[in-house]
């Protein structure tokens, strides 16, 4: 077979035969596009900073207990279509469990379980809603509407105002944003309602909940997230590529006309296209300014601001989550709980859009976090706490507030571009059309990828879940 020709002018491909390509980053965008490009007959060289993959959304060897501890629990829904296809070119989609409810748990223990009825989508939670018990039925009727009208809303039109804005503009209460609308948006945007964008929160109920019956699923990892990506290694060097670990690249330049990452102990790494797949506070320092210059995509990226999110590690003597795999806590700090063994004893917290919390010291984190669960979790009572490890990410994902789609980046260089031209980037922060998580990092690097290659991002992009029919009907687009 042919290998396909590498572009390093996305105005123009080129007709090598043989191609190379290095990717900086070995995070999930970076993976995914050095798995497709490896797919696809490319010499590709990956350089990562640390000794492990999977960037942020990976695992750590706690120093105190030796255990391999997540840094945040992360969530993949039904809708993340090419994150499921990352993981299942990896091999791993089985080590992923899906759940079809949600668990949404007051103080004093009373639980609504939302799930999908018999209805067709846009309407496969009404039901549920209605006997919500943390929701009035007035309010469970009002969400409703506010989601039907949704459905017909253009929300590239609302990205200059908040979503806190966008709901009350529909008549949402204080009191519902807080108990419903905020866990969500907050869990999925990792930023408050009356900071984010409403473009932002908008996309996660319309393609999240709406667009599809099994959108919403939730999937968590069986296995310490960093297992996910044990295969990475051996499926790109079966097709001719390389993982460097430990190589903390400090400079991207131009070296004899050839594009070349220059590492931290000297070695420099050449390839006809570079892929820079590192968090956008990282581009600017890494990417040489001669490169930049005259390429419009970096300007902005100076710009972003961050969201931190907090992971608590929570050890109790005996099960505290009775046979809840997961609680959405109501009107609470800590947003979700997640349990993390079969005896239910181990929990992981998770706090997101965290500002608030970045000063407490860990035993001030973790008296909040138990404080929640205790009042929630009718199983704590009585139940003794015997290890708590908090995880502080400061940088934990971009901001996306009113006016940050207008900054995001191409993958590709523009055609003005001059000493840019064959250097892409992926991340979450890229023009991907979604928020700053999993399914957004894999979608960009399979559009670095379709960069690289000279095709178009959506010859490699997995499509979307196709819109229920009474969806699209009441106005939702494909």
């Amino acid at each position: 077979m042919t290998k396909p020709a590498i572009c390093t002018n996305p105005a123009a491909s080129a007709s090598r035969a043989s191609a190379t390509a290095l990717v900086v980053g070995g995070g999930i965008a970076g993976l995914a596009c050095a798995l497709r490009l490896a797919e696809q007959g490319v010499s590709v060289t990956v350089l990562e900073t640390r000794k492990k993959l999977g960037g942020r959304a990976t695992s750590f060897r706690d120093v105190r207990s030796g255990e391999v501890l997540d840094n945040c629990q992360h969530v993949v829904l039904g809708c993340c279509t090419n994150y499921m296809d990352f993981l299942t070119r990896l091999g791993a989609a089985d080590r992923i469990r899906f759940s079809r409810e949600q668990y949404w748990v007051e103080a004093g223990g009373r639980t609504s379980v939302i799930r999908r009825g018999g209805l067709p989508a846009p309407f496969h939670f009404g039901v549920s809603f209605l006997r919500a018990k943390f929701l009035t039925m007035a309010e469970a009727s009002g969400i409703g509407r506010c989601c039907v009208r949704m459905l017909s809303t253009d929300r590239a039109s609302h990205s200059n105002e908040t979503f806190g804005q966008w709901l009350r503009a529909q008549g949402q209460t204080d009191s519902v944003i807080r108990r419903f609308w905020a866990p969500v948006v907050v869990s999925a945007c990792n930023l408050d309602v009356d900071r984010v964008s409403a473009s932002s929160a908008l996309h996660v109920f319309q393609e999240g909940f709406l667009a599809h019956e099994h959108a919403a699923d939730i999937g968590v990892s069986s296995v310490p997230l960093v297992e996910l990506y044990d295969r990475a290694e051996r499926l790109i060097s079966e097709k001719g590529g390389r993982i460097v670990l430990g190589a903390g690249v400090e400079r991207i330049k131009r070296i004899e006309g050839r594009l070349t990452a220059v590492t931290t102990d000297g070695e420099a790494y050449s390839a006809d296209a570079v892929v820079c797949a590192v968090p956008v506070e990282r581009v600017n320092r890494l990417v040489d300014e001669e490169i930049r210059r005259g390429d419009s995509r970096f300007a902005p990226l100076d710009r972003f601001k961050h969201s931190p999110i907090l992971g608590v590690h929570l050890r109790f003597d005996r099960n505290v989550m009775g046979d809840l795999p997961h609680a959405v806590l109501v009107d609470r700090g800590t947003q979700w709980l997640f349990r993390k063994n079969e005896e239910g004893s181990y929990v992981h917290a998770v706090v997101s859009a965290a500002d608030d919390w970045l000063e407490l010291d860990e035993r001030g984190i973790a008296e909040r976090v138990e404080g929640d669960v205790r009042a929630c979790l009718a199983g704590a009572k009585g139940a003794a706490l015997v290890s708590a490890r908090a995880v502080k990410e400061k940088l934990a994902t971009f901001a996306p507030v009113p006016g940050l789609d207008a900054l995001r980046p191409d993958s590709a260089p523009p055609r003005e571009a001059g000493g840019s031209v064959g250097l892409f980037l992926a991340g979450d922060y890229t023009k991907t059309g979604w928020p700053a998580t999993m399914e957004g990092a894999a979608r960009s690097g399979y559009a670095a990828a379709a960069g690289v290659l000279g095709m178009r991002a959506d010859d490699l992009l997995v499509p979307s879940l196709s819109v229920a029919p009474l969806s699209r009907w009441l106005g939702l687009a494909g």
